[in-house]
């Protein structure tokens, strides 16, 4: 465990999405705008070294942009590609906020439009038929 006192953990929330939406509504409420909020964790990946983030939870922005059947730079149409901006997102936002600067929140601008709808985690994990760990 970092960034707590030894003997303590700094938990989860139960639901990420819902308490993702919370802080939008909140921001909404005092600000007067609308933001995408993504609340994420850090992650470690099999087969790589190194610590990134992922999103756990989102508001307001997509959690996965499908861009299969839209063409790429040369035209040709996609078969497979399905964006995971939220985790892309998640972990730009980090490189400003750091690991350890105790900084909770970064501002990401130049987001595509189209990024920002509804949507929840549900869209980024797998079912257990796709899941490769199971």
């Amino acid at each position: 465990l970092s960034n707590v006192e030894r003997g303590w953990a700094a938990l989860l929330p139960l639901d990420s999405d819902r308490s993702a939406r919370r802080i939008r509504d909140i921001v909404k409420a005092r600000l007067g705008v609308s933001v995408g909020v993504i609340i994420s964790d850090t992650f470690g990946r099999p087969w790589r070294k190194g610590l990134t983030d992922v999103a756990i939870g989102v508001a307001g922005v997509a959690a996965v942009v499908d861009l299969r059947g839209t063409p790429d730079a040369l035209g040709r149409v996609m078969q497979v590609t399905e964006v995971c901006a939220a985790d892309e997102i998640a972990s730009a936002a980090e490189l400003v906020m750091g690991k350890s600067s105790g900084v909770p929140v970064a501002v990401v601008r130049g987001v595509d439009p189209s990024w920002f709808r509804e949507s929840s985690m549900r869209e980024i994990v797998r079912p257990p038929n796709e899941d490769l760990f199971r």
